[in-house]
């Protein structure tokens, strides 16, 4: 599926392929890091429209609706989509549906989600078995697996940085990969924790992820987790 190619110029950005300039977004006084989010999402098409170059989508993610923008693009109701880097704006009016959208995400790079099987084979046994001969030294700056899961409200939306061992690696699904981590605590049955990153690791390595802490993260196709650590930067900790 093609994606939208985000080139910022001054104060402006311009969305590749775009040759209708009335619906061109411009955000003022920003950087590309500033604007661009980065976060995964997961909607079911239940509403879509096509205006000049654009393909304008309404997707329902858990129990929310919101639009988003993409390149001219083959969909239908029903269809699942993932992306994880948008734009959004607000109050963004298309000149050519002679519509505003209260807000809308710009998105660059959305994809239709991986079919069942394959999500079934990369989610399989979600939850590891525990292993008892893991036990990691806590880091001095940083939360153990129990901490996160007890104080998990408190640190939604937080970055922090975990020690664990790799017991799962699932790698290139829904353009991130999926490594599960266990440290040797424990909090009411929470052992294992779920780390996203765009890096790698083998079973078996020690790792330290630092990443953005989400709560009650749902997936998609019946996958839900109750914290997930997201977008996560990985160095491995012999």
């Amino acid at each position: 599926m093609r994606t939208i190619a985000i080139l910022f110029f001054g104060a402006s950005f311009l969305i590749a392929g775009c040759n209708n300039p009335q619906d061109k977004p411009k955000i003022e006084n920003t950087s590309t890091q500033d604007s661009v989010n980065k976060e995964i999402h997961v909607g079911e098409v239940i509403d879509f429209m096509d205006a000049g170059d654009y393909t304008y989508i309404q997707l329902k993610e858990n129990n929310n609706d919101y639009w988003i923008a993409i390149p001219k693009t083959v969909v239908q109701k029903g269809d699942n989509l993932t992306f994880s880097e948008f734009i959004e704006m607000k109050d963004f009016t298309s000149k050519t549906l002679k519509r505003t959208f209260e807000t809308i995400l710009f998105v660059q790079d959305v994809q239709k989600l991986a079919d069942e099987e394959t999500l079934k084979n990369a989610h399989s046994n979600v939850k590891s078995e525990v292993n008892n001969e893991i036990k990691l030294e806590p880091l001095k700056d940083g939360k153990t697996i129990a901490q996160i899961y007890k104080d998990k409200n408190s640190l939604n939306g937080k970055t922090i940085k975990v020690r664990g061992k790799v017991v799962k690696f699932n790698g290139g699904i829904m353009n991130r990969n999926w490594i599960h981590i266990q440290d040797g605590t424990d909090d009411n049955g929470n052992y294992d924790l779920l780390i996203t990153s765009d890096e790698s690791a083998n079973v078996g390595d020690v790792i330290v992820a630092e990443g953005t802490l989400t709560t009650d993260k749902n997936f998609g196709a019946g996958y839900f987790y109750p914290v997930v650590v997201e977008n996560a930067k990985i160095e491995q900790n012999k």
